[in-house]
């Protein structure tokens, strides 16, 4: 039986090595890190490709929904130019928030999303986007279409996660939301994203 085109001898890199997504930048590779059920921060070792121990969440707040990488994104100067409150962005791929009505309790698992809108987050001066999608032909959510579609409480869990997931009491916060964005938006973040890969990596 021949190999399956493409065949990958060794992992791919979760970062490097999967599409960006089946249809960009309306329908994305998510590749989770994160999920709701983590008291800890795992990210991918970008070396490596692995997924390791970032930290231990510093308060109570858990991540309100599945969040992960974009594969084949870089936030650099395409996407620091969105946010006027800053010239730089944090050198990452681009984030993601994925709902689901479906509890996933498992991270290092790829999945496809409908981008829906996003976060335009500022961590210690850097853009640090967070793009919001619905996990697709998730039957609960298949009407969702943009973020004024996607129940306000969900948005606000994770407004105030991001506000407050390297805070500890008595201490000042250094993250701020300027702005909370439509799908509009949202796939003009990715598509800056893409060419900022492209400017770093190659395509």
């Amino acid at each position: 039986m021949p190999f399956p085109d493409p065949f990958y001898q060794w992992r791919p890199h979760p970062w490097h090595g999967l599409d960006v997504g089946p249809n960009p930048p309306d329908v994305v590779t998510a590749y989770i890190e994160i999920t709701p059920f983590d008291v800890v921060k795992y990210e991918v070792e970008k070396r490596t490709g692995y997924l390791k121990v970032d930290r231990p969440q510093r308060g109570s707040s858990s991540p309100p929904t599945l969040y992960g990488l974009i594969p084949r994104t870089y936030c650099g100067q395409r996407v620091a130019a969105l946010s006027p409150e800053t010239d730089e962005a944090d050198g990452d791929p681009l984030d993601i928030c994925v709902i689901s009505e479906r509890p996933i309790d498992r991270a290092e698992v790829m999945l496809s999303s409908r981008v829906v809108g996003g976060i335009r987050m500022i961590d210690t001066g850097e853009a640090d986007d967070k793009i919001i999608a619905i996990l697709d032909e998730d039957p609960v959510f298949s009407d969702v279409e943009d973020l004024a579609d996607v129940p306000k409480p969900i948005v606000d869990r994770l407004v105030h996660y991001f506000l407050t997931y390297k805070v500890l009491p008595g201490e000042e916060s250094k993250v701020s939301i300027p702005e909370v964005y439509n799908k509009a938006h949202a796939v003009v973040v990715i598509e800056a994203s893409i060419e900022d890969y492209a400017d770093t990596f190659g395509a």
